[in-house]
This record gives C-alpha cells, structure tokens and sequence, in this order.
C-alpha cells in the first residue's frame, strides 16, 4: 500500500510522514524530491530551471519507483508530496492504481493563516518564497481538482492526524 501524503508547503507532510514511519511497523518514507534534486545536479542549468515537477522525466522516475517499490516491498510506502497538477497526479497516482497498486491518497489541509504561521516558524531566516507563492494554487488544486481524503490540520497535533489516517487504512500503529 502506498499511502501519499498530499497538502501546501509547510502544512506537515514530512512530519507526518517520519511519524508515521515510526509508527508503523515495515514502513519507508519515498521522497519524491530526491529525483528533481537528482535531475537539477545532472543537468545543466538552463533545462532545470523552475518546478522540477514540470519535467515529465521526474514524473517518469516516481512513476517507475514507486511501481518497482510496491511489486517488491512488502511494506507501506510512504510519500509525502505537494501534488497541484491534474495531469500530473495522473502520470503517477492514477497510472499507480490503474496498474494495480493500492494507493490511499490524503490531504492535509490548513486554513491560509495556519500554513504561513507554520512556514515562517520553519523557515528561520532562509527564504520560503516558493512555498508562500503556492498557498493559493495549493487550496484551488486541493479545492476544485483532487477530492481525496482531507484532513483539517489547524487544531490537531500530529498524533491526531496520524491516528486519523492509520484509522480510515486499519493500519496499527506502535
């Protein structure tokens, strides 16, 4: 099973996702980044401008991970990414669960004031400039295009939002 941790920058998907790890016995955090991070210091700086999402090989990368992950983990795989194209939660989450592999998709969501109180306190002095100018892409994406499974964050700490999903999965958590 793969579960994938959706939400704006700076709503808690990373912190949910480790947690998450922690709790659930033969778990593993993929992060999807590490491809664009990868694609970005391989190539030169002119192909790797901008979101690197909008590569369709890092699109590619995830798809082909995640697939080869789920046929030989026997585990949960965990994901924690921002999601906000229709086209491309296609290319990976919906051609993951046309080819078989069990997907349960969630949304972390906040209100606007909750998002940047949480980004500021996290970003200590280095610039969160990508992130504050998706807020708003964020909530119509997660508004208007994608109606999975959303959880209001603002007033839980992470043990609710975790027992939350391991509930609606019937997964146990340690």
């Amino acid at each position: 099973m793969i579960l994938w941790i959706n939400g704006a920058f700076g709503v808690g998907k990373t912190t949910t996702a480790f947690e998450l790890q922690r709790r659930i016995p033969n778990s593993f955090v993929y992060d999807p980044e590490n491809a664009g991070y990868f694609i970005r210091k391989n190539s030169p700086v002119s192909f790797s401008k901008g979101d690197f999402q909008d590569i369709p090989l890092w699109r590619k990368i995830n798809f082909e991970m995640l697939m080869l992950l789920s046929t030989q983990y026997k585990g949960v795989i965990i994901v924690p990414m921002t999601l906000v194209s229709k086209l491309y939660y296609d290319e990976i989450v919906t051609n993951l669960i046309n080819n078989g592999i069990e997907v349960r998709h969630f949304i972390l969501y906040a209100s606007r004031e909750t998002i940047i109180n949480r980004l500021n306190k996290r970003c200590k002095g280095r610039s969160e400039a990508f992130a504050m100018q998706s807020i708003e892409r964020c909530f119509h994406f997660f508004d208007t295009c994608i109606k999975e499974i959303k959880i209001t964050t603002d007033n839980k700490n992470i043990d609710d939002v975790i027992s939350e999903i391991a509930g609606i999965c019937d997964l146990i958590l340690m």
